[in-house]
């Protein structure tokens, strides 16, 4: 049996080891930046495809069918890659939001009359050109958001044939269907610039609908530039602003002139974007975060479950839909503990762009940084907080053991970490970390198990591991996640697949094939009910 004081590694925080977050120049193993690869190089790629969003090295805001220089932009923008400054997103006033508005409302009604063959073509144009420019958007993301290259490249292509698909898709959708009364505005995440928000925008408007966005403040900020200069050359109603949500909400959340709002966050930033359309009766789809559960009980298939972990691991967990909780039966966790050790040991992390040679391909890296040093800050505090309160640390990563070049700053990375039985008192136990840190709950009765699973009142998904599958679906039923899957994760899915959540982790229509359509447009009967998670009723798949 490995143990858990047989395995662990200690390091003194998760940005790592050395002085003011530097890489020790004799652990770096010679490695390099890949030519071509450099923050420098992709924007100047970035502005060659789209010159007109692009300024002196600064990024503009989008609306009114105008690039505009408006804004400050965001002094303390920085990849948190190496700590190196980059073309931060011009921040705007609210009341610029509220001109971006009204000239979104003014596309909107323009666009709305334009034949579905039309609008059709015109985001069949804008998709192959995010096709032609498919690496300079992946490279943005690296050094946005820290995205390693293989994931970057996903994120792109996930946004290209997702819309691929609702274009041979959208005609049965909208068959009886009207756009909205206004546009539909975006607030999201920085994880999933592409996939997510860049998505939905084209399916927004391949419905009838013009889309206005915030971009991210934290990432992405570039990349979606991009991608909107390429939407808005091919005649799409795309509108892109910059700004704290806090100063910005009046507009892009209340505003009379909106049609939908789609929200994609925390809990903290979407119950106050719920409070403030308490009142307003808009359409609304609210993403938020929940801690979902992987439960082990009765099972030995433990190279399957090996295989899902590790790639589990990926972006860092910095996903709504990681798994960063395990709840396992006692008297299965030596066995867990056998399984799960060498896979977390496997995790290679570090510079998503640092080669050992000029012509070597750039590394597959599990993960590179997260968002941010703050970030990164704040996670190692509550992994300390766990530990001091009495969790057991099962595994600490080294910063020692991750890919870096010579000297490079470090302070937004994150090793790899598991805490056993982090106490009820501390974050870790109730929150989603949303970085590498697993906690593992032990239980000894399947009561205790389902309890566990549903700490964090309601989540996107979850996950039984259960030889007895006809047992492990019948404990489903008790679980608060909208996805479950039965010996393998589940994740938002694509194309025709709906995605939702239960309890806080989501609030209003369900999105995913139709459901997004339909969240989006009107039909015949004034007072449709949506397939969503409303206070007035819920509409759940079965699962």
């Amino acid at each position: 049996m490995v143990t858990a004081a047989g395995a662990r590694r200690a390091t003194s925080t998760a940005a790592g080891d050395q002085p003011a977050g530097r890489v020790d120049p004799a652990a770096s193993r010679r490695l390099r930046l890949k030519p071509g690869t450099g923050w420098d190089d992709v924007l100047a790629r970035a502005q060659t495809a789209a010159p007109e969003a692009f300024r002196d090295g600064r990024l503009l805001n989008l609306w009114g069918g105008t690039w505009r220089a408006t804004g400050v932009p965001l002094s303390s923008s920085v990849s948190p890659v190496d700590g190196r400054p980059i073309a931060g997103p011009p921040m705007i006033e609210l009341g610029e939001a509220r001109e971006a508005i009204g000239a979104a409302l003014a596309d909107h009604r323009a666009w709305r009359d334009v034949p579905l063959a039309e609008r059709a073509a015109r985001v069949a144009a804008t998709v192959d050109a995010l096709d032609a420019h498919r690496d300079t958007l992946a490279q943005l993301l690296v050094w946005e958001i820290g995205k390693p290259w293989r994931l970057a490249r996903t994120d792109v292509d996930r946004a290209i044939d997702g819309v691929r698909w609702y274009l041979d898709e959208i005609g049965g959708m909208v068959a009886g269907r009207a756009s909205l009364p206004g546009p539909v505005s975006n607030i999201a995440s920085w994880n999933y610039p592409m996939s997510v928000l860049m998505h939905a925008m084209l399916v927004q408007v391949l419905a009838g609908n013009a889309a206005i966005a915030k971009t991210p403040t934290d990432g992405g900020a570039a990349c979606l530039t991009l991608a909107c200069a390429l939407a808005h050359r091919a005649g799409l109603p795309v509108s892109l602003v910059s700004g704290p949500g806090s100063r910005l909400s009046g507009a892009l959340v209340r505003a009379p002139e909106i049609g939908a709002l789609a929200f994609v966050g925390g809990r903290s930033a979407g119950g106050q974007v719920a409070a403030a359309l308490v009142d307003t009766g808009k359409r609304h789809f609210l993403e938020q975060e929940g801690l979902n559960a992987w439960g082990i009980w009765e099972f030995s298939q433990w190279d399957l479950l090996a295989g899902h972990l590790r790639k589990g691991f990926e972006y860092a967990k910095q996903r709504c839909t990681a798994y960063p909780r395990y709840v396992v039966q006692r008297q299965l966790f030596d066995e867990f503990l056998r399984m799960y050790l060498p896979v977390v040991e496997s995790i290679r992390f570090g510079h998503p762009l640092a080669v050992g040679a000029d012509d070597e391909d750039l590394p597959d890296l599990d993960f590179g940084p997260l968002i941010n040093s703050v970030k990164a800050a704040e996670l190692a505090s509550r992994v300390d907080e766990a530990i001091a309160k009495g969790g057991v640390p099962l595994y600490r990563g080294s910063l020692a053991d991750g890919r870096f070049l010579s000297g490079q700053d470090t302070a937004a990375y994150a090793t790899p970490t598991a805490i056993l039985s982090p106490p009820t008192s501390c974050a870790l136990h109730h929150a989603e970390p949303f970085g590498p840190v697993d906690t593992i709950v032990l239980v000894d009765s399947e009561a205790e198990l389902l309890a566990a699973m549903n700490a964090s009142n309601g989540a996107l998904v979850a996950s039984l591991a259960c030889d007895d599958e006809d047992k492990a679906r019948r404990m489903s039923a008790e679980l608060a996640a909208f996805k479950i899957g039965i010996n393998k994760p589940r994740s938002r899915g694509d194309r025709a697949e709906p995605f939702g959540g239960r309890g806080a982790s989501w609030k209003g229509a369900f999105v995913g094939g139709e459901h997004l359509v339909h969240a989006v447009t009107v039909g015949s009967d004034p007072h449709e009910h949506l397939y969503g998670n409303f206070p007035s009723y819920s509409l759940y798949p079965e699962t």
